[in-house]
């Protein structure tokens, strides 16, 4: 039901390279307090079945969030290229809606917004 994230950050030697063979990635926008860094959140934006008339949808399509977050800048940039490229062979990247250092936890984070075309 929802964009297999996970499965494809895991399948991933670049992105687990960076964050671990089993990788540090939390869905819904939040990582635990003592999550070791960098890691990877990400968050279901918007979801809707793709209508049709004369049937149940065939397929669904979301838009995701994906951020990056890494104690150094060069860090961050290289986790957001690794997790990109993990990505756009099943989603088309649509956007970069942050590049930020977050003030109070000083890391820095890209965030990268994919549409995702699922079937059912």
């Amino acid at each position: 039901m929802l964009p297999p994230i996970f499965t494809w950050l895991k399948a991933s030697n670049a992105v687990k390279a960076i964050i671990g063979t089993t990788p540090r990635a939390f869905r819904h926008g939040d990582a635990p307090q003592d999550t070791t860094k960098p890691y990877v959140t990400w968050n279901l934006i918007t979801g809707v079945p793709d209508n049709v008339l004369n049937t149940v949808p065939p397929s669904d399509r979301y838009t995701v969030q994906v951020d990056c977050w890494h104690q150094t800048d060069k860090g961050v940039e290289d986790l957001a290229t690794a997790v990109r490229n993990a990505i756009e062979p099943y989603a088309h990247m649509t956007g970069m809606p942050v590049n930020e250092r977050e003030k109070e936890t000083k890391l820095y984070r890209i965030a990268l917004q994919f549409d995702v075309l699922q079937s059912r």
